[in-house]
């Protein structure tokens, strides 16, 4: 028996070789997500963006819901925890945030609304699924997502820190207690605007540690990426030659 289910979820998902159905939806989507950015590079509205808003809002909204129904499929098992464990992963819940912008549509952006017309952003990370490389780079940051997160927890750390350390010694120099974070942050990322600056020698010798520290900062997270990444290559490399 011919499952319609199983089709459109086979349909939706990134084409196979000789799949014309699957493939005019990956491009249909592709082209609708390219074309649900341009508002944002315009300053203000026309008829035009909000025609384009409108045609790939009511798109958005069709293939998260086509999504949702075939969810079983998708995670493998069924019933409702199938439903709701698809709802609850990252990329389920970026094509939600893509549909919200709609919202503005109909309801007058003010107040916290006005921050729906910025989660057209989101609609970038439906490019994901169409991805090999970008599919290979979300596998292995969920590999590694341990760990990256308790190199953000030390980075935190030493910014809350230093920004106490330095809010003390340079009392003078930061209004408030943000402006601390917000220099500490600068200078572990090794940036350094040269918009606030200690005057003291301590001062300036935390400065001097906090742009070391930024360099194995930066360091760290992107040697811990990039083994898992060559061992996800060598893996599927080794899967084919089998």
């Amino acid at each position: 028996m011919y499952d319609v289910k199983k089709r459109i979820y086979e349909v939706i998902e990134v084409s196979n070789i000789g799949d014309k159905s699957s493939r005019a939806y990956d491009v249909m989507i592709t082209t609708a997500v390219i074309a649900g950015l341009i508002p944002m590079t315009l300053k203000s509205e026309n008829p035009y963006t909000r025609m384009i808003e409108m045609l790939t809002g009511l798109i958005f909204l069709t293939d998260y819901c086509i999504r949702v129904y075939t969810a079983d499929y998708k995670m493998g098992f069924r019933g409702a925890r199938a439903y709701f464990a698809y709802v609850t992963t990252p990329l389920a819940i970026f094509d939600l945030l893509a549909i919200l912008p709609v919202i503005t549509l109909f309801v007058p952006a003010i107040g916290f609304l006005r921050f729906f017309k910025l989660f057209r952003f989101f609609r970038v990370f439906k490019l994901i699924r169409y991805s090999k490389t970008m599919i290979i780079i979300s596998n292995v940051i969920r590999k590694v997502k341990s760990q990256l997160l308790a190199v953000l927890i030390l980075i935190i750390v030493y910014i809350f820190v230093s920004a106490m350390l330095v809010f003390q010694l340079e009392p003078d120099l930061f209004t408030t207690f943000f402006d601390a974070l917000y220099w500490a942050t600068i200078s572990i990322t090794t940036i350094g605007y040269g918009d606030i600056s200690p005057v003291t020698p301590i001062g300036r010798m935390i400065t001097m540690v906090s742009a070391l520290v930024g360099m194995a900062v930066i360091a760290l997270p992107t040697g811990i990426i990039t083994a898992a990444y060559m061992n996800e290559i060598t893996r599927k490399k080794s899967k084919y030659e089998l």
